[in-house]
């Protein structure tokens, strides 16, 4: 499971620790991984609890939370009232609003058309995606590079990966060449 932040680092903190702990405590209970909506929903519970009791202040962080079970990959959001939601595409922080615009624009291109919510995209077609939104929030002055993004991903194949620094180039050249070109989606998928 992956975890991004907007908001308070130490409120994130202490809601990762806590989601380490839960799937630690699982894994010993039950003798497998934690399913991502439990650790999702004892996550919300957890931040729910803090605005029903006198002198508690809700956390002050939104988290975006990516993992694989055994039904496939979820992305769910956390809000600081303990709410929690799954989405197939989804942005948070400063500016998200552009990025979930874009997504939602383009969601039908990278979903199957049976409605099922299955994606027919490859990965680096959603990496790019990403790359598109997050593009559209950046001020005029400023550009994507090595330097201010990271990437993470997770598919039915692969577990949790961590793309940074200058691994990170891959993706910039094939997001430059799909603007080039024109193109709604890249049509190289080589890792």
């Amino acid at each position: 499971m992956g975890v991004a932040i907007a908001g308070l680092t130490s409120d994130a903190r202490i809601l990762s620790n806590y989601l380490r702990n839960e799937a630690m405590k699982y894994r010993i209970v039950y003798d497998r991984p934690q399913p991502v909506n439990r650790a999702m929903d004892a996550i919300g519970t957890k931040a729910q609890k803090n605005t029903q009791s006198y002198g508690g202040r809700p956390y002050g962080v939104g988290l975006l939370a990516i993992g694989k079970d055994s039904t496939g990959p979820h992305l769910f959001e956390f809000s600081p009232s303990g709410i929690i939601s799954e989405y197939y595409a989804y942005s948070i922080g400063s500016r998200s609003q552009t990025a979930r615009t874009y997504l939602e624009r383009h969601y039908q291109s990278f979903a199957n058309d049976n409605g099922s919510g299955d994606c027919s995209a490859s990965t680096n077609d959603l990496i790019i995606h990403g790359l598109k939104a997050l593009r559209d929030t950046l001020p005029q002055d400023k550009h994507l590079d090595c330097n201010n993004i990271t990437i993470s991903y997770i598919d039915s194949n692969t577990d949790f990966t961590i793309v940074d620094g200058e691994d990170t180039q891959k993706y910039l050249d094939l997001l430059e060449d799909n603007i080039s070109s024109n193109n709604s989606m890249p049509v190289d998928d080589a890792e």
